[in-house]
């Protein structure tokens, strides 16, 4: 149990309540805290990068406070110059296959995107959308970067029909989904 809440922890990216982990997971919500709190113990140190933040009755796995600064530098380094390959590859799959979700990207192109998810958020290319319906936010393209294309809707872009709804990718999402 606590390696499942410790994967959903991470693949969110954001605070969840304990009610939703335990729907998911099919568990009482006793039972959720008890593993959160053990999750607490075993990141919450100095010497983890990792650590569980707890508002009220939601949870969120961060990267450690402490190393603020070196997230920070990290970042800056990964947000200033022009896209690097994997973000421009990211960005091509969000465009042409969003709204998707973080484990359906990963899915896609094989590859943990969550910094490269998180840094195309900061340039205003990509935002995260909330569906109350559904445990995971999806990712989908900006107004900003569909004008700076200088098109009116992603549709507008080469082959988008034929890649939107591709053979291939639909298969790539059905075998791990």
């Amino acid at each position: 149990m606590i390696a499942k809440i410790e994967t959903i922890l991470f693949v969110a990216s954001k605070p969840l309540a304990v009610k939703k982990i335990a729907k998911v997971l099919g568990a009482k919500e006793a039972e959720i805290k008890r593993a959160l709190e053990e999750l607490c113990s075993k990141y919450n140190h100095p010497a983890s990068g990792i650590a569980i933040l707890r508002n009220n009755d939601e949870w969120q796995m961060v990267s450690n406070p402490d190393n603020r600064e070196a997230a920070e530098e990290f970042l800056k380094a990964e947000v200033s110059g022009e896209l690097t390959r994997p973000q421009l590859e990211t960005l091509t799959v969000i465009t042409y296959c969003g709204p998707i979700t973080k484990p359906e990207l990963e899915q896609i192109r094989g590859v943990n995107c969550g910094i490269i998810l998180r840094n195309l958020m900061i340039r205003g290319l990509v935002k995260e959308t909330e569906d109350s319906a559904n445990l995971l936010p999806s990712y989908e393209v900006t107004m900003d970067y569909l004008r700076h294309l200088g098109v009116v809707s992603a549709a507008e872009l080469p082959d988008y029909e034929i890649l939107h709804k591709h053979e291939n990718v639909s298969g790539i999402l059905n075998q791990e989904m």
